[in-house]
Parts: C-alpha cells; structure tokens; sequence
C-alpha cells in the first residue's frame, strides 16, 4: 500500500494541494456567475449538482446496459434444460414443473378450447363458425400468453388463411381462395396506423436520447417546493404529459429515475415513497389516454373510428378526463397513505439552466412541426392524405441524421408492440370480412336494445375495465374495440365513434393490479437499497381499484359529456 498507491503521484502532497487549488478556482468562478458569496456555498451547491447527475447517469447506464443484456440474451444460444440431471432426487420427490412444462400445457389447454369452440355449432355460416373458434383462440393464447404476444399476432394471418375464413366483399359473399385471402390479409396489416406507431417511436426516442424529456421534467419539478402533496401531484402531473409524448411505457422509467434522490433522502417508515411511487403508475397510466400515439389502443381506436377524430379532438376529449383523473387519484392517494403526517418536507429537486445545444433545438424543431401537422391533418389532408403520411417526416428527419438517431435506435423500437398492431388489425379484418363481427354485434345489440347512449357507454366501459384490469390493455383493445364499433354503427342515432372513443379512454384507466399495464409492473419491481420492494399487491387493492374507479365516473360523465358536444 505504501511502496505503490501511496507513492503514486494522484496521492501526493503536491498533487492533493493543485487539486484543492483547482477545486477553489472553480467553486470562486461558479460562485461569481451564480451570484453566491462564499467558495464555501458554491462548494455546497456544485456537491449537490454532481450528485443529482451522478445519480441520473447512473440510473441511465444501468437501463442501458440491461438492455444490452438482453439483446446479448435475445441473440445468445440456451444452455439446455438441467432440471431432469439429478434422477435419484427426482426418484424420491414430486419436481415442480418448469417454465416449458407450465407454457406447454397453457397451449395445449388453448388448443383444446379451440377444438370445442370449432366442434359446438354457435353460427349459421361456415365461415362464422370457423372464425370464433379462431377468434377465442387467439383470446385465450393472449390472455394466458401461452405464447409470447407478438407470437400470437404471427398466428393471425396464418390462422386466417389457413381455415378460409375471409369472404368475397361482394353481395354474393363467397369464400376467398388462399391467394386473393393472402393479399387481402397482409394489405390490411400494414396501414397508415402502423405508420403512425412509428413515427410516435421516433420522436420518444429522440426526445429522451438528447435529454430534452429529462430536462423539461426537472424543470418543472423544480417548482414543486418541498410540499410532500404538492410535489406528489407535480410527479403526478409530468408523468402524465411525458405520456402524451413519449409513450406511457418510456414516461414512468424516466420518472422513476428523477425520484432517486427523494427516495434515497426519506426517513425509515415514510409512506411518501410508495405513494410516490404508485402515483407516478398510476398517473402514467392515465397518460395513456392523453394522445393518439401515447399508447398502442389509442392506435387501435383510430384505426377503428371513420372518420378518425382529429389531434385537436382528441385533445379536447382527452385533456380534460386525464386532469380530473390525475386530481382525483391524487386526493386518493392523500386519503390512503398521508404522506405529510410521516414526511412533513422532502428533498427539492434541483434544475440547472442550462442553453439547449444544436441537436436538441433541431428534435425540439421536428417535434413541434410533426405534432402541428398532425394537428391541422384534416385542413390538410389534400397534400397528405393523412396522419400516416405525416408520420414519414420525423422519420426521416430525424433517422437521416445518424448523430440524431442511429440505426440502432430504429432497431430498439418496441417492434413487438408493432407487430401485435399489426396482427389485431389483420383479426379486426379477418372477424369483419367472415361475417362475425355483423352477427356478435346483432346479438349484443338485441341485449342492449332500449338502453339510451349513455348507458350503453357505461356497459362497454365496465367490460373493457375488467377485461384490460386482467390482460394487456392492447390486447383487450384488439379483441373489443371492433365490438363496440359495430354495436354503435346500429343504433338509432349511430354513434360509433364516441363509444370506441371512451373505451379506448378507460382501455389505459385500467389499472387495478400490478399486472395491468407496464407502468404498474415497473413500479412493483422498484426496491430500496437493502432489497425490499416499496410496493407491494395490497398497495394496488388500495389505490389501484379506487383509481380504476375514479378514472370510470370521470370517462363515462365528463368525457361523455364533452364527446356528446362535439358530435362523436
């Protein structure tokens, strides 16, 4: 220790001294541009900002180095299975099933329900009959994931072509050979929604490579004060708008990183942290609603609704319903946990100024002029077309460049989510061209026949609830969302559009248990530094079922009423 480290010349007297030199020169020379008085306080201050970036980076390091991990993993060969090596222990005692074992029977449980659900006649025509043993197949094999999502969505075109379930659009409505079958499927999976699911991907993806979503977020935050209520609802409050802009999968990971040092600065026994916690889920979820490419259902219903509502409607509808869901969740949240009786003061979090450079003043640029495009989409759909066309702009802006996004960010897209896009458009197409759709619909309409709109909506809006609080929201969406469409065409006063509208709105306020969508499982995975979870499930029993509740009432009366107004 001596002979080496002490001898090295970074542990020297003479080293340690230009060192200190150095240090006072630059806490003098930020201390003169930052108005402080003393090297002492700029000492304090430039300590408190290394520490708030260290923070950051790190967190940012590690995300990235799981996901470098996982693509390793993704691309890497498995060892075999080993779990059959010890024959003699396995001799004297029951093994549990593996991870294989339990996948397989899951499939073969599925496939066993599509055999009866093909054998028991429910329809007339043959093709109707075929297609709801599909249809329930792949509900099932989504539902219990028995295959992995994205998985299924492949299945989809085979299935459809495979079983002839697809007709003639003609009055004669004649079976479609595999050929004309196999044009008809793959035209319809990718369309201008997939499109517009991209370019969503590529302005998260800019906004958060060059810090720009990191920087408003501390921006605001920094407002907060040290108000543990306040600062709750203005975690609460960004996790919402980075939702609208950078999907509801990316918004809580960048949040979660911001509350670091909060978290790390509370006293044992605090229930601030897993209020914070769960609000940020929660609020994030409710940012799901917010825009049309915050979530993959929001793409759904799009691409269900004709005419498709404009940004500026979606807007109108959306903003109001996310603010009064963000405030009720909020006093939820300070009835359950009371967080300023345990934590009177909190850490506030810090915001340095600081001059965007080039690259981030032109993502800022492109961002602005693709989201006004989408927004005057319909004044201008002369020269566009529509909001899938305008989604080819940031794509190539901001792809074009490689210092702005590189190849590798276009190979990181979430292309599981695209491909389960694409395949529930394929069964959308596949369910409406066999006649199942026309005939689910007469028999739910039969069921809801008297009921006025508005308890209709309330119906559709308690289904979707419960089906998307135990399955994946874009799943839920896929299977029911073209339901709702169909019902809503055949009534009286057809109103479509506003029906697949709120359900695809309380598709993201779903969030009862953890399972329900990503922010919620993020958030439970969340522990301190000694290991253990902040969250826990009854911390959904308590807050998460409430919320769902809340953001129900608040759909199927302001959001109704402001969809009503403007003649969805």
């Amino acid at each position: 220790m001596s002979q080496t480290v002490k001898a090295a010349y970074p542990f020297t007297q003479t080293a340690q001294t230009s060192l200190r030199e150095h240090m006072e020169a630059v806490a003098y020379a930020f201390g003169v541009a930052s108005g402080y008085s003393t090297i002492d306080e700029s000492l304090v201050e430039l300590k408190k900002c290394l520490r708030e970036e260290v923070v950051w980076e790190r967190n940012t390091v590690w995300r990235d180095m799981i996901a470098n991990e996982r693509m390793v993993n993704a691309v890497g060969v498995q060892s075999p299975d080993l779990d059959h090596a010890d024959v003699a222990a396995s001799s004297l005692k029951m093994r549990k099933m593996t991870a294989t074992q339990r996948q397989l029977l899951r499939l073969a449980a599925c496939t066993a329900v599509f055999a009866i659900a093909w054998a028991i006649p429910a329809f007339d025509g043959a093709e109707q009959q075929r297609c709801w043993a599909m249809l329930v197949y792949v509900s099932l094999l989504w539902a219990t994931e028995a295959l992995p999502l994205h998985v299924t969505a492949l299945l989809v075109p085979f299935l459809t072509v495979m079983l002839g379930v697809m007709r003639s659009p003609g009055q004669s409505h004649s079976q479609l050979g595999a050929g004309d079958a196999s044009k008809a499927v793959f035209s319809a999976m990718f369309s201008s929604v997939i499109m517009l699911l991209l370019g969503g991907f590529a302005l998260a993806a800019a906004l958060s490579k060059h810090d720009i979503a990191r920087i408003i977020a501390s921006w605001v935050l920094s407002k907060a004060g040290t108000n543990p209520r306040t600062v709750l609802l203005a975690y609460m409050l960004v996790a919402t708008f980075a939702s609208m802009w950078i999907s509801n999968v990316a918004a809580p990971v960048l949040c979660f990183s911001l509350i670091k040092p909060i978290l790390r600065t509370l006293p044992n026994g605090s229930t601030f942290a897993p209020c914070l916690i769960i609000g940020i889920a929660l609020a994030s979820n409710v940012g799901g609603m917010a825009s049309p490419i915050s979530s993959p259902q929001n793409i759904i219903a799009i691409d269900t609704m004709h005419p498709p509502p404009s940004w500026f409607q979606w807007f109108a509808v959306s903003i109001p319903v996310c603010l009064l869901c963000d405030l009720g969740i909020w006093l939820l949240l300070l009835a359950v946990y009371k967080p300023h009786k345990t934590t009177p003061s909190i850490h506030q979090t810090r915001f340095t100024s600081e001059s965007l450079n080039p690259r981030q003043l032109y993502v800022c640029g492109v961002c602005v002029l693709t989201i006004l495009l989408w927004c005057f989409e319909s004044s201008l759909s002369f020269i566009v077309g529509d909001m899938g066309i305008v989604a080819i702009i940031p794509l190539v802006l901001l792809f074009g460049f490689p210092k702005i996004l590189s190849k590798e960010d276009f190979n990181n897209f979430l292309w599981t989510v695209v491909i389960l896009a694409m395949g529930g458009i394929a069964l959308g197409r596949a369910v409406d061209s066999s006649g199942l759709l026309h005939e689910l619909a007469s028999r739910i309409e039969a069921f809801v026949d008297g009921f006025p709109l508005f308890g209709v909506l309330c119906v559709f809006c308690a289904l979707i609830l419960v089906c998307c609080t135990f399955i994946s929201h874009t799943v839920g969406s896929l299977i029911i969302l073209p339901i709702v469409s169909e019902v809503g065409a055949r009534l009286p006063e057809p109103h479509s559009r506003l029906l697949v509208m709120g359900s695809a709105l309380m598709a993201s306020g779903a969030m009862g248990l953890p399972v329900s969508g990503f922010p919620n499982m993020n958030a439970i995975m969340l522990e301190d530094t000694l290991g253990n979870p902040y969250l826990t499930t009854m911390d959904f029993f308590k807050a998460g079922i409430p919320a769902s509740v809340v953001a129900y009432f608040v759909i199927i009366t302001v959001g109704y009423g402001v969809m009503s107004l403007l003649r969805f």
